[in-house]
């Protein structure tokens, strides 16, 4: 198989598993599907019994969440994917740091505790931070990554700039508009990059 046919084919493989991840969680195929469920997520955490002036800023906000939590997402799935194919199936014990390993089964012991409550996850790489994600993929740039982020320099780039933003939303902070722009620059060149 040629280079370009083995790019061709994990990058099919890759969007194969993003499609069967998105079904399998539920995905909304529909605007109308999508307000109807909007609806009764704020119905159920009784939004209208709190400040409108809050709920409009953070709902605003909520716009970005999405993007910054589905970039996070996307990030490691390609992640695991890359490296299942590349290593094999004992990816994360080959090729993440023993400090990230560490932090990240101490996070999943701590949710395992509270058992009355929704878990992130069954893997570890859920119990990842978002600068972790980037330091797995520079831990392991060449070979395994090389072939679609050019610079693990610009990658990191890419991560600062969205983490800054995500750590203000996630704060309930609001961004103003250069601010949500420049998220949206980021991720329009990782998904370029990256999906080309």
């Amino acid at each position: 198989m040629s280079k370009s046919s083995s790019n061709l084919y994990s990058f099919y493989a890759r969007a194969m598993l993003a499609e069967s991840a998105l079904d399998s969680a539920g995905r909304i195929s529909s605007k109308s599907e999508l307000l109807i469920e909007s609806n009764e997520v704020a119905r159920l955490v009784a939004v209208d019994a709190l400040d409108s002036e809050f709920v409009e800023a953070a709902h605003r906000m909520s716009i970005l969440y999405t993007a910054i939590a589905a970039f996070e997402n996307s990030v490691r799935d390609l992640i695991i994917s890359t490296l299942s194919e590349e290593v094999g199936d004992d990816w994360w014990e080959q090729c993440v740091s023993r400090r990230i390993k560490d932090d990240a089964q101490k996070r999943k012991d701590e949710e395992e505790k509270v058992r009355w409550h929704a878990q992130r996850g069954s893997s570890l790489i859920n119990y990842t931070m978002l600068p972790n994600l980037a330091q797995i993929i520079a831990m392991n740039h060449d070979p395994h990554f090389m072939p679609f982020i050019h610079s693990i320099d610009w990658a990191k780039s890419i991560f600062n700039t969205i983490e800054r933003s995500r750590n203000v939303v996630m704060h309930s902070g609001s961004l103003q508009e250069r601010d949500l722009a420049r998220v949206g620059s980021a991720i329009k060149d990782w998904v370029s990059q990256v999906s080309a």
